[in-house]
């Protein structure tokens, strides 16, 4: 019975021994076979995401995995091994299964300045729930920031003119995710911009009301943003022009009253010849020295 027992025992472990030794033998053909094919196609093994990776997510030999890829089409900053870069590394940008891992969108730190060109800079602006298009901008959108203040000098009239066209938006308040899209109520956003630019974005933000308007990522046309002053909207032009004129109307002509004539009464024990009465338009003649007043007959056209 000992001896039964002894033989089953001996059995099992050779054939788990056989087992280990045909699948490390099948995986190894396997990736032989893989590197003979990646060889005779012109193919490099490149590592890849092997699920979607939020920002944040560590990289471990769960989340990655090498597969062949064109050579002639592999990324900038693509890894070709996995030496090094899963255990000790998080994406700083989200990453969707099957693409490639470069070198740009990994950190040993989840933090936003990590996402910042060398030449570039993370600016953040003061907008509201309105301004930041009812909370649907997100992390990776794209925005123009527009301006409205008063016209300097002007009776209450406002000016939107565009202050920064095509900006990425790199975080909304503290969300630097672009996997949250559900609306939220705004406060700040972060953009990235140039230097140029952030002094610009900084100085508007003094200076007026900043409106964020959300755009296409694929439209990069820029340049073709007008200023749009209160005498644009419906109405404006006519109201600006009743303000700001100067020209009153005439006032109309007083009717023409007309007075009858009637001499003065003559004095008491004085005889004169009565004076003829007027009851239209006169006019006086003068003879010499003498004037006699005469009445106008008005002429029928």
């Amino acid at each position: 019975m000992e001896r039964r027992n002894i033989i089953i025992i001996g059995a099992a472990l050779v054939l788990g021994v056989l087992a280990v030794y045909l699948t490390n033998a099948y995986f190894s053909g396997v990736e032989a076979e893989q590197e003979r094919i990646a060889e005779e196609q012109q193919l490099v093994r490149v590592a890849v995401a092997s699920q979607d990776l939020p920002f944040g997510a560590p990289l471990t030999p769960d989340t990655v995995r090498l597969v062949n890829w064109p050579a002639q089409s592999v990324p900038a900053g693509a890894f070709n091994d996995l030496n090094g870069l899963a255990g000790s590394n998080v994406a700083i940008r989200p990453i969707a299964a099957g693409e490639p891992i470069l070198r740009s969108r990994i950190s040993a730190r989840a933090i936003l300045s990590e996402n910042i060109p060398d030449d570039m800079r993370a600016t953040t602006i003061p907008v509201n729930d309105v301004a930041g298009v009812a909370g649907f901008v997100t992390p990776g959108d794209v925005v123009d920031v527009m301006m409205t203040r008063e016209i300097p000098g002007g009776d209450d009239d406002l000016v939107t003119s565009v202050v920064l066209e095509n900006a990425q938006v790199l975080a909304i308040d503290r969300r630097a995710s672009e996997d949250s899209t559900e609306p939220q109520e705004l406060k700040m956003a972060t953009l990235l911009t140039n230097q140029y630019d952030a002094q610009r974005l900084a100085l508007a933000a003094q200076s007026g009301r900043l409106t964020l308007a959300l755009r296409n990522v694929e439209n990069q046309n820029v340049g073709s943003a007008q200023v749009v002053t209160t005498r644009d909207l419906p109405g404006g032009r006519l109201r600006y022009a009743s303000r700001n004129s100067t020209a009153r109307p005439a006032p109309a002509p007083a009717p023409r009253q007309q007075v009858a004539y009637r001499p003065a009464p003559a004095s008491a024990g004085t005889s004169q010849p009565s004076a003829p009465v007027f009851s239209g338009p006169t006019m006086t003649i003068y003879r010499g020295t003498d004037g006699a007043r005469q009445e106008v007959s008005r002429g029928t056209n």
